[in-house]
């Protein structure tokens, strides 16, 4: 659930004697419009410090397309990054790159069927920057030359984007939206638009949607960060004065979703859909979030779906399921409509099953509701997300703030502040009774307005049902002799025996990064480094060598299934209990097994840091086993494997990792014969020898420690975990990618679109400068690649550039070039990359890209390093490979130092093409598989 960001608490005062008094909007926020109707928002926010968010929000959209304008509200949006009155051409992602703004990640636009919005995150601590990112502000508000060279190059980008969206999904999309949005105008207005009208489009046609819509009285300008609100304030007022209304000005329509009061009913096939579903949707006026009764109404909703989700969930876990995926809930559908919708993703062959199961949940529901115990759970872990947001409500992120501001313009949602907003939820959770949540649950006896939606493989076709059969398995299912819904809750201690605790026996530190090393008796290692970042938040990760990595071939199967027994609960508690008990507790917890190590992962809030340990400690010294969940999850995962081949998406990646992995059977894809293999009893005993001997794990903790408090904590649940003898180390499995030059083509699917992966590979000298070097060859080469494979030659929409490297078991990296593209241009594009690679392996980078990595890199780090995240990585990565941990002290020395010729020697290392790996897919070639 998105929590939103809620203030002015002197506000409430009196609300619950109106409930239809409007919610009133944030008092710390800036507000005003200009004399030409231009929006403004402005809020002070340090975190992070020196940044700053802007968002140019448009209300205009794809809906208020012609015929003949199809696809360019999303074409302008482009536009506005290929040229613009102060940055011309591609000059505008140039400057923004060189000030440590990155292209796709930072700076980025989006257009809806209502909306166009722009942001652009900035440094607030460089006036030029500052000026500069005004200015560009300014342009996309109205200010993009729309030159006719820059649309015709900028088509292929946009065709190309829109062939990354073709397949069954896509197929299937255009058939069911008429049906399902009543022939309404949003039908046919999907933002990316047609063919026809991308490839022949006059420039006048885009022109007159921009001098129509793009205009300041349907233009706000979101601001928050690190700024001074009132200088802020005066510069919008000064820049934006300027920017006019046409002189005959189009009125805004509201375009809407008719309720016609009919059911429709629609079935579709497809050869490359992998699995059958079916949606029943109750469509009904949208409910808007404006007053204190329709926020009631919302908190409602959401304890509603809590709890039908945690009934879908316990349905599930049954020893057969009766589907692969069923939920249910009701949310925002599309423009004025809200919707109530059962999903149900059916057992091959079994659709008839699954749509009985899950509408025989429904129709549970319906006649009995839900029981108190439910309903007070759900309060319980609804108030505690409110009460972690209230906590951290002066540690909230800017960007947070600004999508809460966007809604409020867009569509008037409330946005008052959390503190008013955790006093309403308090209020309202108080007066919400069951009796308000099981009204709710009529809703599923709605008899019109009602869509169903079949997709299923092709070779289903005959199998699937009319409406009149459909409609008869939901009333067979609701006339069946029903039960109430049994709550079943544990109130005993999770665990069955109390740990004996352990002592700290040796103690370090390093003082420069804040951080203390504990030895505990037991041979375990806890590293903590306190911060200030967040008021209540605590990150702890532990590894331990040794993973499947010892296991043989044989046993293969069941140690990476031993991935399922934290799934059947711990200690006295199985998993529908479990959930239960964690619900409105802050905290999470995972123990796995990799291939290397075995690990844990966990947070939580310092009230609740106890329970976190607590259930480390059952996952790992009382496991469970079920049976019964097992073959569920294994009858699931089998069904799921029916129909993969359909999906070429599916069928690419199974072949990318068999060859990557020189088809070593740790690495070909799942199948039928694996899961046959997986034996319940083999890997329970796996998991627990896994974590029989823990005097090998390194726990570290990060964030807001109280190292007095922690310490009782981790002596009673971190040192009295068993260690038994030495720890194993981790096997080499020499698993690495092959060798010399490798083209692998797969021929899957109908639609004309192709997938590259080009693979560089092998040994590597493993160091922080090695490490550093290879980021900017990767950075400077997709600069380059973006520059040539998509601006210059139209190609592409998005290539990219991924790097790996290991130090453990052998120090290796990879490299990893991909893109889509048309099948046509498969050879010409491949030919471009190795031309962009030899360029730089002979040459070097340019200097103004080596400088835009730099700067992108800094002002990432600048960022990052005052997150919890950041340091629980960081200091969990430079343990595993046993690197300085000061190396981070070092970084921004070694990030200058870099220089074109570094670049250009690790690319002629790196990029030699001893070893190189094509990896294509192409369509089928009879175009139908």
């Amino acid at each position: 659930m998105k929590v939103k960001r809620f203030f002015a608490l002197s506000l409430l005062t009196g609300f619950c004697s109106a409930q239809a008094q409007v919610i009133p909007f944030d008092a710390t926020v800036r507000t005003g419009k200009l004399a030409n109707g231009f929006t403004y928002y402005i809020r002070h926010n340090e975190e992070p410090k020196n940044r700053v968010v802007f968002y140019l929000a448009n209300k205009l959209g794809s809906v208020l397309e012609t015929d003949d304008q199809r696809g360019l509200a999303h074409f302008i949006e482009h536009m506005n990054f290929n040229g613009t009155t102060h940055f011309p051409k591609n000059e505008l992602v140039n400057y923004l790159q060189k000030s440590g703004v990155r292209f796709g990640a930072d700076i980025n636009a989006y257009t809806g069927f209502d909306e166009t919005v722009y942001q652009l995150p900035l440094p607030s601590d460089n006036p030029e920057i500052l000026k500069n990112g005004i200015e560009i502000l300014h342009d996309w508000a109205h200010g993009a030359t729309l030159d006719e060279n820059e649309i015709n190059k900028e088509r292929g980008v946009i065709l190309e984007e829109k062939r990354l969206g073709k397949g069954a999904s896509d197929r299937m999309r255009s058939k069911f939206f008429p049906v399902i949005l009543n022939n309404s105008r949003y039908a046919s207005r999907l933002p990316i638009g047609t063919e026809e009208v991308l490839n022949n489009f006059k420039p006048e046609t885009i022109r007159r949607f921009y001098n129509d819509w793009y205009r300041p009285d349907l233009q706000a300008l979101i601001v928050v960060g690190d700024v001074n609100v009132d200088q802020m304030e005066r510069t919008i007022k000064s820049k934006f004065a300027d920017l006019k209304n046409p002189v005959k000005e189009k009125p805004r329509p509201d375009y809407t979703i008719p309720l016609t009061g009919a059911n429709k009913f629609i079935a579709l096939t497809d050869t490359e859909m992998p699995t059958t579903s079916a949606e029943i949707l109750f469509k009904q006026p949208q409910l808007p979030l404006h007053t204190i009764k329709q926020y009631r109404e919302s908190v409602a909703r959401a304890l509603f779906n809590q709890m039908l989700g945690e009934r879908f969930s316990e349905l599930q876990r049954q020893p057969n399921p009766p589907f692969l995926r069923a939920s249910a809930g009701i949310g925002p559908f599309m423009a004025n409509l809200d919707v109530l919708n059962l999903s149900i993703t059916a057992r091959p062959g079994n659709l008839q099953e699954g749509v009985k199961a899950a509408w025989r949940e429904a129709e549970r529901v319906k006649r009995f509701g839900f029981n108190g115990t439910e309903l007070e759970r759900a309060k319980k872990g609804y108030l505690t997300q409110f009460e972690a947001a209230f906590k951290e409500k002066d540690k909230t992120n800017s960007e947070s703030y600004v999508k809460e501001y966007l809604q409020y313009f867009l569509y008037g949602t409330a946005s008052p502040g959390i503190s008013y907003e955790y006093e309403l939820v308090k209020k309202d959770i108080a007066n919400i009774t069951i009796n308000d949540i099981n009204t709710l649950g009529q809703l599923f006896s709605i008899t019109t307005n009602r869509d169903i939606i079949i997709t299923a493989p092709e070779k289903e076709k005959a199998n699937l049902p009319d409406e009149a059969t459909f409609v008869g398995w939901m009333k067979a299912a609701a006339t069946e002799n029903i039960f109430p819904f049994k709550d079943e809750v544990n109130t005993q201690d999770i665990l069955k025996a109390e740990p004996v605790a352990g002592k700290i026996v040796s103690r370090g530190s390093n003082s420069k990064l804040g951080i203390t090393t504990w030895t505990l008796s037991n041979g375990i290692k806890v590293v903590l480094k306190p911060t200030v970042f967040k008021n209540d938040e605590i990150l702890f990760s532990g590894f331990a060598p040794g993973g499947s990595s010892l296991y043989t071939y044989a046993d293969y199967q069941s140690a990476t299934a031993a991935n399922m027994i934290p799934s059947f609960g711990a200690g006295n508690y199985n998993t529908t209990q479990l959930s239960k008990y964690l619900s409105g507790k802050q905290l999470a917890i995972q123990v796995s097994i990799g291939e290397r190590t075995q690990n844990i992962y966990g947070q939580a809030n310092n009230a609740n840091l106890e329970n976190a340990l607590k259930l480390m400690y059952a996952y790992i010294t009382e496991p469970r086993k079920d049976s019964a969940q097992f073959h569920g999850i294994l009858e699931r995962s089998k069904a799921s494997l029916i129909n993969r081949s359909n999906d070429p998406a599916s069928v690419f990646r199974d072949t990318i990792s068999a060859v990557l992995g020189n088809h070593n059977v740790r690495r070909t894809g799942p199948s039928l014969e694996k899961l046959n293999q997986v034996n319940l009893d083999r890997a329970y005993t796996i998991f627990q020898e896994r974590f029989k001997n823990n005097g090998g794990f390194t726990i570290v903790f990060t964030g807001s420690i109280d190292t007095l408090a922690v310490k009782p904590l981790v002596e009673k649940y971190i040192a009295s975990l068993p260690a038994k003898g030495k720890a194993e180390e981790a096997k080499d499995l020499n698993i690495d990618i092959p060798s010399g030059w490798i083209e692998r083509k797969v021929y899957k699917g109908s639609e004309p679109k192709a997938t590259v992966n080009l693979v560089f590979s092998g040994p590597f000298t493993y160091s922080f400068q090695n490490k550093l070097k290879l980021d900017a060859l990767k950075e400077t080469l997709e600069i380059r690649l973006l520059e040539r494979l998509r601006e210059d030659e139209g190609g592409v929409y998005s290539p990219s550039v991924r790097i790996s490297t290991v130090k453990y078991p052998k120090q290796r990296y990879n490299l990893v070039v991909s893109f889509g593209c048309a099948p046509q241009n498969v050879d010409k594009l491949i030919s471009s990359v190795l031309d962009e690679a030899d360029k730089i392996k002979s040459s070097g980078p340019t200097q103004i890209n080596l400088d835009k990595f730099k700067a992108e890199d800094q002002r990432t780090l600048e960022t990052a390093i005052k997150t919890n995240g950041f340091w629980q990585n960081y200091i969990l990565g430079q343990l595993q490979n046993q690197e300085d941990m000061d190396e981070i002290n070092q970084y921004s020395q070694q990030l200058i130092s870099i220089n074109t010729n570094d670049v250009k020697e690790t690319a002629m290392k790196y990029l030699n093409g001893n070893n190189f790996i094509k990896l294509i897919l192409l369509p089928g070639k009879d175009q139908g598989n």
